[in-house]
């Protein structure tokens, strides 16, 4: 018997723990901008986006490619880039220590995870920013590991995606971490020469160096519903300017409207907008629609592609 048990009053049940404990944790998530408690496997099926506010929540980079990609023929690449700590950089803690300590909470050897795959049939490679590893930070191997998916998607001349969420370059790897932004951007432009199709998704946040290179550097730039997307933070733009900035300041809503951005695509409309729109770069045709990534139901109907692309815009709701 424990201390509790011997202080409880007579008529206390003492099986009420035993029962919540039955309870799963994990079982219920709050969203952050309204606060609504959220069923998980609901939240899940909608693509982790609130179906109360419609806030598109954080994803991890593996659930943002199993989502997108087609289930079958998928494949990890370049698993084989780690980082490097080269200048042996000490703050509070040594950056060889941050990075073990990153590599076990996320289980991922970087900020970066690159596949090999199709979208509705398409051949692409994408890739996608874990942003829980030190911030989706660009470094040496975020950066390499981006341009070698540049350059085999150049090589087999099929398109490259890239879902970006980051914080910019990292800092404890100094000038060669902005020595990515430079990589990234050469390759880019040789895909640009040779009219491959590269298109950018951005999601919350796109701040630094990520977004003063491959983050806008899209055939097509896309962002997420109301997603951050700048080089400085408002806040030190505001000390900096001495001024107050507009309402909703870079906000994909407001970067639309102010021609940073192509497109605002919803979450569960991402597939299958891009799908349309890389075949229509690629004068390709499209497998037909599954529904949440599995085989439909009954005959399938091979769909045309039209000559005009719809394309789903949200310009509403800022901050």
């Amino acid at each position: 018997m424990s201390w509790i048990d011997k202080i409880l009053p007579s008529g206390v049940s003492k099986g009420e723990g035993d029962k919540r404990s039955n309870v799963p944790e994990g079982l219920w998530k709050k969203c952050v901008k309204c606060e609504a408690v959220l069923y998980r496997p609901d939240l899940e099926r909608n693509d982790d986006v609130c179906p109360k506010c419609d806030h598109h929540m954080r994803i991890g980079a593996r659930r943002r490619l199993d989502t997108f990609l087609d289930k079958e023929g998928r494949e990890e690449i370049l698993v084989d880039i780690e980082p490097v700590d080269r200048l042996k950089f000490k703050d509070k803690k040594r950056y060889r220590d941050r990075l073990t300590a990153a590599q076990k909470s996320t289980g991922e050897k970087d900020a970066l995870v690159a596949m090999r795959g199709t979208l509705r049939g398409m051949p692409l490679v994408t890739v996608a920013f874990e942003f829980d590893f030190h911030g989706g930070s660009m470094g040496y191997a975020v950066g390499e590991k981006f341009t070698r998916a540049a350059q085999l998607a150049l090589e087999e001349n099929i398109p490259l995606v890239c879902f970006a969420a980051s914080g910019g370059a990292r800092m404890q790897e100094a000038l060669i971490s902005l020595m990515q932004m430079a990589k990234t951007s050469a390759v880019l432009e040789r895909m640009k020469q040779a009219a491959v199709p590269y298109i950018s998704v951005m999601t919350d946040p796109i701040y630094g160096g990520v977004s003063a290179s491959l983050a806008l550097l899209g055939d097509i730039n896309v962002a997420e519903p109301d997603a951050r997307a700048g080089f400085a933070g408002p806040n030190i733009i505001e000390q900096t300017i001495r001024q107050k900035l507009p309402k909703g300041f870079q906000r994909s809503e407001f970067l639309l409207e102010h021609g940073a951005i192509d497109m605002i695509v919803h979450r569960t409309e991402m597939r299958d907008t891009l799908a349309r729109l890389l075949a229509k770069l690629g004068h390709l045709e499209l497998q037909p629609t599954e529904e949440l990534n599995e085989e439909p139901a009954g005959d399938s109907i091979e769909p045309e592609v039209s000559d005009e692309v719809e394309i789903p815009l949200k310009t509403e709701g800022d901050d």
